[in-house]
Order: structure tokens, then sequence, then C-alpha cells
């Protein structure tokens, strides 16, 4: 009898755990469009969490939807992160799970001074030594990264675009910036472990 008890008592004490856990997870999933108002919002669902977008396109217009563009196609689902450097950024948006290069949109215009500073928290948009050669990739600033920031309109100092910032789920960027990387196909600070981008999609859309 005694041991009945004490093991009903464990399985009661396990089921309000696992309640409890999963109270949690919901009061994390729930996240309302009401939350935040007009503002644009994305959600992106990664393998290692969600990481919630705030966009400005009232200081970054072409930039915006260029990216909402991306999100509304699906283009962004199966991407992985596949530029990892723990300290500086956190880049993806470009590449397939098997490091195929996704065919992209035309490249767009480079509104790097528009007064948003590459700041921790914040998106921007990746590219080559050309100015105005951002397509679809992106990254998270793990840190304030000023040499990022529009300073003259020379190839040298024009500078990454912000367009928005994360405002919730900065601990998943934070968490993806510590996972190991290696080099794979040619490509440096490649995590060894896949982090996928499961969906991405617009606050309040379907």
């Amino acid at each position: 009898m005694l041991r009945l008890r004490s093991r009903c008592r464990t399985t009661c004490f396990l089921v309000v755990i696992l309640l409890f856990v999963l109270a949690l997870a919901c009061q994390q999933a729930m996240i309302k469009p009401e939350d935040f108002g007009d503002k644009s919002i994305v959600v992106m669902q990664t393998t290692k969490g969600d990481i919630t977008i705030e966009l400005y396109p009232d200081l970054a217009p072409v930039s915006v939807e260029n990216f909402l563009n991306y999100v509304r196609s699906g283009f962004y689902n199966g991407t992985i992160f596949h530029r990892v450097i723990d300290g500086f950024m956190v880049q993806g948006g470009g590449y397939d799970a098997h490091l195929n290069p996704k065919p992209t949109n035309p490249s767009i215009v480079n509104e790097a001074n528009n007064g948003l500073k590459n700041t921790r928290g914040t998106i921007a948009y990746a590219r080559s030594n050309e100015i105005k050669s951002a397509t679809s990739q992106f990254f998270f600033n793990l840190v304030n990264n000023m040499r990022l920031n529009f300073k003259n309109t020379t190839p040298e100092g024009y500078g990454y675009c912000v367009f928005g910032k994360v405002v919730r789920g900065m601990n998943v960027v934070d968490h993806i910036a510590s996972v190991e990387t290696g080099t794979q196909e040619g490509m440096n600070d490649v995590p060894v472990e896949p982090i996928i981008i499961l969906s991405a999609r617009v606050m309040g859309e379907l």
C-alpha cells in the first residue's frame, strides 16, 4: 500500500511538472498581432526556436518590401543559417540545407543611409562588395557592429542596411551563435548541424 501511494505521488508530481512546462510553452507561443499594434512583424520559426522581427517600412521601405516579398512567397522556408560568427553576426536566407544557393529576385538599392545603426539585435541585408547587391540574405547583429554603419557614399563606406530588429527570441539568436561551426563546400563558419528556418510568416497573415 505504501509503495502504491508513493508511486501515485510521484506520478502526480510528474504530471504537474509536465502541465507547467506545457503552459509555459503555450504562453510563449501565443504571440498575437495586437501585441504589436500597427507594426510590421515577421515570425521566423527555426529548429532552435522562434524569432520575432519588427520591420521599419517608414525608414527602409524598399528593403522591407523586398523582405516581405520573400517571406510571403515562402522563399525562406527550408533555408539555413549558413554563416555564424559568435561575437559578430548570424547570417542566413540564401542556401538550402545542402548548401545549394536558391535563385533570388533582382538586387535592390542600399538604404543604409536611413539613420538606422547595426546595433545588437537588428536585422540587416548581407551583400557583396558592390553597394547595390543585396537580394535575400540577411544577418542578425550579435553586438553593436558600428563599422557596418553608413559613413559615406564610397563602396567602402556605404555600409549595410538595417531594416528591422528582433523583439522576441534574441535568446534563440544567441543560441544559434553558440553552435559549433566548420568549413563545408568551401564555405567557412557553417554550423556543423544545419539550423533550418522552418517557416517565416507575416504576423496576422495566414
